[in-house]
């Protein structure tokens, strides 16, 4: 077997400089394998005896092979154990090459107390870059980067991320905003992760264009709000009421909302920003109702001495039992316990952002709305109404926590006080049963320059 490096190994590299193995049968192994390697990953199963197992079963045996097929399969499979006792023998674990980026970006993303949502990115970000190489897309689109020292020697070379950034764009037409994230996520990987000191990819792209806001009308709203179960009725009104983001509203703790202020306040938005949105005066019935609920729920955990709710940044560590305490308290708390993705602790998490999600959009395809729509649908309404009812722009910026102007002036445009909105139709002026024009006069005598020229 081929040592790459300390306690590193990849199984491409060794069944390439393996003189066991033909080089036709390498062609199969390396088929084989990777079929293997992207259904364990999928499942999120270790690489060993067992993933290898259940593999077998849910896809070798599930249709009638050929005899040769299994043969050759099963060869391909008893090879990779091989190499992986080999790999655990000299301290290694198999994982593969995106496995080992993914949980090495993401670790180091907790080390340095980014966000768990920012983590999943760069680390997502990272995989597939590492994934990339490993799957020799590198060589199939720039052969001058074969990597004859190995795979670990590629995903180093910052000349390669540059070209895989490249490749995002021009074969996976990723959006402007999604390739930010790519660059600032092998950015991270390269500093961070890798210990490089300076990072200059040398990637521009090309920005595009904001796109125009979908915007449910207030008889819409009421539609899908009406159709909703009740565990997200209450969750889907506060969203729209106050423009808060999807990961705000599930993120909100009890002592976030404040009914004798009639305030909501945002902690650690975007950007980590704090801010304050308005609650509507016609929650708050429903909301200390609400609140009465879940209150149940909390004293239930306390009587069964269950962990308190995870706090953000370090105040877990500064404030140890704040967690069990009411005020801390999700205010829209998940129905059962789960692991605790930074601790590992089995504690009450609050809903899940991709539950409330589905539901929505479920709710939404019932009642007939012909508009793609998701969560931020509401928040996109939130302010297209308040625009509606006068809220001047730069009051809505604050609400809607926006660094720039320009970023809440798109709604704008689907304003019913401005924008394409305020412009009639020359179709609506066109009498379509006779063939002539309808009478401007009434509106011409309105337009006060142009008054004087439909008297001569």
């Amino acid at each position: 077997m081929n040592k790459s490096s300390a306690n590193s190994f990849f199984w491409r590299d060794d069944l390439a400089a393996s003189r066991d193995v033909s080089d036709q049968d390498k062609i199969g192994y390396e088929i084989t394998l990777t079929w293997f390697e992207r259904w364990r990953r999928g499942k999120g199963l270790r690489p060993g005896r067992e993933s290898a197992k259940a593999f077998w079963r849910a896809q070798v045996l599930s249709k009638d092979r050929k005899s040769w097929q299994l043969a050759q399969w099963s060869e391909a499979i008893r090879w990779f154990l091989q190499w992986l006792s080999f790999c655990e023998k000299h301290g290694g674990n198999g994982l593969s090459l995106s496995e080992r980026v993914y949980r090495k970006t993401h670790y180091s993303g907790a080390r340095r107390g980014l966000a768990m949502d920012t983590r999943d990115c760069y680390a997502g970000h990272a995989g597939r870059y590492a994934h990339w190489i490993e799957s020799g897309e590198i060589r199939k689109h720039h052969p001058e980067f074969d990597a004859p020292d190995g795979m670990a020697r590629a995903i180093l070379n910052p000349e390669n991320a540059r070209h895989f950034l490249t490749w995002l764009v021009a074969e996976r037409k990723l959006a402007y905003t999604s390739q930010k994230q790519a660059l600032n996520a092998l950015a991270f990987f390269f500093r961070d992760v890798c210990g490089f000191e300076e990072v200059d990819l040398k990637v521009r792209f090309q920005k595009t264009h904001k796109r125009i806001p979908v915007v449910l009308e207030k008889e819409e709203v009421t539609k899908v709000l009406s159709d909703l179960p009740e565990a997200y009725h209450f969750a889907a009104k506060l969203q729209y009421g106050t423009g808060l983001r999807l990961s705000e509203l599930m993120r909100l703790r009890i002592k976030d909302v404040d009914i004798e202020r009639g305030i909501v306040v945002v902690r650690g938005g975007k950007g980590d920003k704090d801010r304050v949105t308005v609650l509507p005066q016609s929650l708050v019935p429903e909301l200390k109702e609400w609140k009465k609920r879940n209150r149940i729920i909390w004293q239930g955990d306390r009587d069964e001495l269950q962990p308190g709710v995870g706090l953000p940044n370090a105040l877990e560590r500064k404030m140890p039992r704040a967690g069990e305490t009411w005020e801390w308290f999700w205010l829209f708390p998940a129905r059962g316990l789960s692991n605790d993705p930074d601790s590992g602790i089995r504690r009450r998490h609050h809903l899940h952002r991709k539950v409330y999600a589905d539901n929505v959009k479920k709710a939404a395809a019932r009642v007939g709305i012909e508009k793609r729509v998701s969560p931020h649908v509401f928040r996109h309404s939130f302010a297209t109404h308040l625009l509606d009812s006068g809220v001047d722009i730069r009051t809505l910026q604050d609400l809607l926590g926006h660094e720039e102007l320009s970023t809440t002036q798109i709604y704008l445009h689907v304003t019913k006080n401005g924008g394409a909105c305020g412009v009639t139709s020359p179709l609506d002026r066109i009498d379509l049963n006779t063939g002539g024009c309808a009478d401007y006069t009434s509106t011409i005598d309105d337009i006060p320059f142009l008054a004087s020229k439909a008297g001569r």
